[in-house]
């Protein structure tokens, strides 16, 4: 059976079991004790438009129709303490891949304070990363959540969850694999769950403390409760290695012994660590995030200057400040980012604007976002701009 009727099944079995549950809720579909079933999907339909503005040259323009994200998840249980979850994309895929994996882990919940992950799970490095797409101001992560720029994505492995009594402390760690796709104007991690032939096998450990000074918040973004203000901040580091280089498509060794890339535009990487220092604000219909990450990157081949490298090497500097307003006693939001990438190889810093409006017919389950993106120095090429226009259609359950 192929990848594509598999992800057809799943979604459809999800349908019928949705069919079956009470329809005041369509999650929940079965409950006795310890043993329980949970079916649920993220439908988000999106319109995206274009327009470069290159230095030299005329740019191209284009608009496109297509689903961001299609996931059906099933989750259960008929283990005391114990659970298990499967979450798969329809409308993302690598390769010949039809279907990508995203969670699909066992977790424990028995040790108080604290929940194990065994699996696919989310590293826990970025703020931004960790904010569901789901419940996302601006349509989408750009540069400090996204895994093309040195952010780790979803690792294979094992995560623990825990906070202090109190609760004004978070951490969470994990250690797994974590795969590299070669590309020179790239940082691009992903799971090995979602493997292509050519990407670098590697390790990747993460660490994440968290700080409530007040009441603690969600990640979430969008503030419904309108309550008093509270904040958080956070820090987070991570370590990726290619540590068993046994595929290494793009490296020869010369004559003198030395890993030399033999490609121009794709290269492996051997490692690769970066730090965090971020902090949300929420109430009084604000949402504001701030982060700040900085990953450093070293190529197996140190003469390789070519996109973000310079001599095998690249550090990315990523700033990104989000925020929007709740209206009151209406479903509107106003929201706003300003995100900027610097690397060793670009010539100008990369720079992005956004503006938009969300609106809400049943909070993050069911809403619309427009959003106008305006780009300076595209991928670092001083003088390249570009122009977005989206809309995004949401629906959750």
């Amino acid at each position: 059976m192929s990848r594509r009727r598999i992800g057809w099944t799943i979604l459809g079995a999800l349908a019928c079991a949705c069919l079956a549950a009470p329809a005041s809720a369509g999650i929940k579909v079965y409950e006795d004790g310890d043993k329980f079933i949970e079916v649920g999907a993220r439908i988000q339909m999106q319109y995206l438009y274009f327009k470069e503005d290159p230095a030299e040259g005329e740019g191209e323009s284009d608009d496109s129709i297509f689903f961001r994200r299609l996931r059906p998840y099933i989750e259960g249980s008929v283990t005391k303490n114990w659970n298990g979850k499967v979450q798969v994309d329809l409308g993302k895929s690598l390769d010949e891949n039809e279907v990508a994996v995203k969670d699909a882990y066992m977790q424990y919940t028995g040790w108080k304070n604290h929940k194990v992950f065994i699996g696919n799970s989310k590293s826990v490095f970025s703020r931004e990363f960790l904010t569901s797409s789901k419940r996302q101001q601006t349509v989408e992560r750009w540069f400090v959540g996204q895994h093309n720029f040195g952010s780790p994505d979803r690792m294979l492995g094992f995560r623990v969850d825990g906070h202090s009594d109190n609760k004004k402390f978070e951490y969470k760690a994990n250690i797994g694999g974590q795969r590299f796709d070669p590309d020179n104007r790239r940082m691009d991690f992903d799971t090995p769950a979602n493997d292509a032939e050519d990407f670098n096998e590697g390790w990747v450990g993460v660490g994440r403390v968290t700080y409530f000074p007040g009441e603690p918040i969600k990640r979430d973004q969008g503030d419904f409760k309108r309550g008093k203000i509270n904040t958080a901040i956070e820090a987070a580091a991570f370590y990726w290695s290619n540590n068993d280089e046994d595929n290494l498509d793009y490296t020869d060794i010369d004559e003198s012994g030395n890993k030399v890339c033999n490609n121009l535009k794709k290269c492996d990487l051997d490692t690769a660590q970066g730090w965090e220092l971020s902090g949300g604000l929420r109430g009084k219909g604000f949402s504001v995030d701030l982060e700040y990450n900085q990953v450093f990157g070293r190529m197996f081949d140190r003469n390789v200057t070519s996109g973000m490298y310079v001599d095998g090497e690249t550090t990315i500097k990523k700033w990104q400040l989000e925020g929007g307003y709740m209206l009151a006693n209406t479903p509107v939001e106003f929201v706003g980012k300003w995100d900027s990438m610097d690397t060793d190889g670009y010539e100008s810093e990369w720079t992005a604007y956004d503006l938009g409006v969300n609106y809400f017919f049943n909070k993050h389950k069911a809403k619309v976002q427009f959003l106008v993106r305006s780009e300076s120095n595209v991928d670092g090429v001083d003088g390249d701009d570009r122009r977005q226009v989206v809309m995004q259609w949401q629906f959750v359950f």
